[in-house]
């Protein structure tokens, strides 16, 4: 730990998380909107499903921890709605072994503290023609389909519902976005600036209508140090200061 403790916010998942803080991406813009005021910690495994998350979730998130999370955001899907290999091998989780996976996750977070909140991503669409071109000779094959990504989405979302979680619709909200299919993604798979923006909306929507206490909202939470001094810069009127620690001037996109 380094200096006073703040709320640890914690992104859990598979290449959407762990390429979070490239390319604009999601993980670096929300480090930055709760910078002094939340620590965002990257746990993000490329090329991971569900069920090598279920495998070790204990040890990445152990229950005798001196200081749990305030908030862990959760993303499996994607590999796991890729089609079945003859070998047996490969990342694909039939969709009964997904919903199952992710509920003993989402049940190992929950016992973690009283004060541990959860969101879980749903699966985002891909853009298909993209995917293919981008098709790597290193790698057999990469079956996915949009088709497969909605179904793994639907199952993620009824399964949140019916463990009360607080649970964002990628595969919708990305679809929302004109030409979301060659402005979202870098790869056909992984966002651009522009589909993490998305998600970052998505994230601070459920924060601030959430009825948590206390509320995880950036704006709802203090910063760090925060306090008057006389040392800030002097205001124009050459006999007080102002305080500039949550000034958000440097912020191409003004978050809500």
């Amino acid at each position: 730990m380094v200096g006073p403790r703040r709320p640890v916010f914690v992104l859990f998942g598979s290449s959407i998380v762990q390429f979070s803080f490239s390319n604009g991406g999601w993980g670096a813009t929300l480090a930055d909107i709760y910078a002094r005021k939340a620590d965002i910690l990257l746990r993000g495994y490329s090329g991971w499903n569900s069920r090598r998350a279920l495998q070790v979730v204990d040890q990445v998130f152990p229950k005798d921890a001196a200081v749990q999370p305030s908030l862990v955001i959760v993303y499996f899907g994607g590999n796991d709605s890729m089609g079945y290999h003859s070998s047996g091998l490969g990342p694909h989780v039939p969709l009964s072994e997904y919903i199952e996976n992710m509920r003993k996750i989402a049940s190992h977070l929950k016992c973690l503290s009283e004060q541990t909140r959860i969101i879980f991503l749903s699966c985002p669409p891909i853009n298909e023609e993209k995917v293919r071109q981008n098709s790597s000779a290193a790698f057999c094959n990469l079956d996915r389909s949009n088709e497969a990504c909605r179904r793994y989405s639907d199952a993620c979302i009824e399964l949140c519902k019916e463990m009360g979680l607080k649970v964002i619709d990628l595969w919708t909200a990305v679809q929302k976005r004109d030409e979301w299919e060659t402005t979202c993604f870098t790869d056909g798979i992984h966002f651009s600036s522009v589909g993490s923006n998305i998600v970052v909306e998505e994230i601070l929507k459920v924060l601030k209508e959430a009825e948590w206490e206390p509320s995880l909202h950036w704006k709802s939470l203090p910063a760090e140090f925060g306090e008057d001094s006389l040392g800030d810069l002097v205001a124009s009127d050459g006999k007080t200061t102002i305080n500039i620690s949550e000034l958000t001037f440097h912020r191409e996109t003004q978050w809500d």
